[in-house]
């Protein structure tokens, strides 16, 4: 019963652990390396005008639903401008205002976006169109279109595609030919393709969306068409007939609307520049989270202060190091002198260095066991001989300190990192296994212990270890579940291969 509950117990807390690190890596974005770094751009629009001196009003559609992007950060540089912000149905739009405005003016919008998982969508619900009356002879050439475009499709989106590549044939027909006259510019070819679609009454609008690439000066919103299916928009390409948004395309905004307008002023003008840059992946998706507005967020250790952080750092590989001990004294049988000691040493060798505290480690041990023996001869009771340890090792600990600066070692400096305690109990124990078992036992755990102790530096040291407790803290309920495993084995050690070799030899 009580092995079936410990299974149930792990089973539930592996599955959670990792269903959370699961949610955090594919939905919120965070890496699984350190030092990720991904790219991250920036997007300035620059609006100039020439005010007429009395009241002035610009208004400028931002972005507001961008599949495919996350935004990071949003600037609005205005001067002495009013700015407020809106929303339009599926558009955002910003509104600038000033009591005078005289003589040149310029008013700049910047977005820092970077790619995402994340795939928002336009909620809007339109109206069935009216069918428009096409004059001829362009009636009777959109009338032939969409009849022969009908046989072929089976719903919006298959008779959007088909239409288009109708349209945007290399051998195009007669009435296809008279309707590509009509069209001059790319914005004209969208508008004209929205107008035929409300002859079969499917919601048609543009999409205009900024192309985004490593840098760009003087770049321009191009237009997309999206079409309704009564559940969703879907866009298209216009030029080519592909039902997408392209990867470096930028969603800004929907609509016939100007982009820019301007109330009180003249020769207004927008300009747009593109730069890329590169930025921690973690920082990205801490972004992505708070908006999101996701639980994780907000209690993340990401969160805490620097100071705190780097203290968490430390402390969540504690439990990786005392796994470590965990299945070497159970699966290998390693004995040590205490059961967390070694971790405790661990800790230390993260400042001294393994090899440095090693050395230091054996020195102040067997320097501090040598007065232990001659204290034992005094007769003292246990607590005032435990105390007496303690100083002694505070003063060897001295005692280095002082030549190792004379010697300009610094690594050896940080010996005051040891915890002295341990030490002094690891001294006591150690006499007293010599004193009971013999000098090759009290040995033997204090290699063990070394050994240990060094195998949790090396894993409580690693970086990417490190990193991925920070950032996934969730993982240490996956640690629980193998202690928790651990805790019942009951079979042999690898060590005990070596103590039954005899019994092999009989067999045989």
């Amino acid at each position: 019963m009580g092995r079936s509950v410990v299974r149930v117990w792990a089973l539930l807390l592996t599955v959670l652990g990792l269903s959370i690190c699961y949610y955090k890596v594919f939905y919120l974005g965070l890496p699984l390396k350190p030092q990720n770094d991904t790219e991250v751009w920036t997007i300035q629009a620059k609006m100039h005008f020439v005010g007429s001196g009395g009241p002035s009003i610009a208004e400028f559609y931002l972005p507001h639903i961008m599949p495919g992007f996350l935004k990071l950060d949003e600037d609005f540089i205005s001067g002495k401008f009013g700015l407020s912000i809106q929303e339009e149905g599926d558009n955002r739009k910003a509104q600038w205002a000033i009591r005078r405005a005289k003589g040149e003016h310029n008013l700049y919008y910047r977005i820092t976006v970077a790619r995402s998982s994340q795939m928002e969508t336009w909620q809007s619900h339109p109206s069935f169109p009216k069918p428009p009356e096409y004059p001829e002879p362009y009636a009777s050439a959109i009338r032939a279109i969409l009849e022969d475009v009908r046989g072929s499709s089976a719903d919006v989106a298959t008779y959007t595609a088909e239409l288009l590549r109708q349209l945007n044939s290399p051998t195009p027909s007669e009435n296809v030919e008279l309707l590509r006259n009509t069209a001059t510019n790319p914005e004209q070819w969208v508008n004209e393709v929205i107008n035929i679609l409300k002859g079969v009454r499917i919601p048609a609008r543009v999409l205009w969306g900024i192309s985004i690439n490593d840098a760009a000066n003087h770049t321009s919103l191009q237009p997309f068409l999206q079409v309704h299916n009564e559940n969703e928009w879907l866009t298209f390409n216009p030029q080519t007939g592909k039902r997408e948004v392209p990867a470096n395309i930028l969603a800004w905004k929907v609509g016939e609307k100007p982009l820019f307008t301007l109330t009180g002023g003249k020769n207004s003008s927008v300009d747009f520049s593109v730069i890329k840059t590169y930025k921690e992946q973690v920082e990205v998706a801490r972004s992505g989270a708070q908006q999101l507005n996701s639980f994780f967020t907000k209690f993340s250790l990401l969160a805490l202060p620097v100071p705190s952080q780097n203290v968490y750092r430390v402390l969540l590989m504690v439990p990786l190091g005392a796994l470590v001990v965990v299945f070497m004294r159970t699966f290998v049988g390693i004995n040590t002198f205490g059961t967390f000691m070694p971790v405790l040493i661990a800790l230390a060798f993260r400042e001294t260095q393994l090899a440095w505290g090693l050395t230091l480690f054996t020195i102040i041990v067997a320097t501090g066991l040598m007065f232990r023996f001659y204290l034992e001869h005094l007769m003292l009771l246990l607590i005032p001989r435990l105390a007496s340890i303690l100083i002694i090792v505070v003063m060897l600990m001295l005692v280095i300190s002082m030549v190792s600066n004379q010697l300009g070692a610094e690594k050896v400096l940080s010996i005051a990192l040891f915890p002295m305690v341990i030490l002094s109990m690891t001294i006591e124990r150690m006499s007293i296994t010599w004193e009971e078992n013999g000098a090759r036992h009290a040995l033997i755990q204090g290699l063990g212990s070394l050994l240990v102790a060094s195998m949790g530096y090396m894993v409580m040291t690693n970086e990417h270890l490190m990193y991925v407790m920070f950032v996934f803290p969730e993982l240490l309920l996956v640690l629980l579940a193998a202690c928790l495993l651990m805790g019942r084995y009951s079979g042999y050690r690898l060590s005990e291969l070596y103590r039954f070799k005899e019994m092999k030899k009989i067999a045989r």
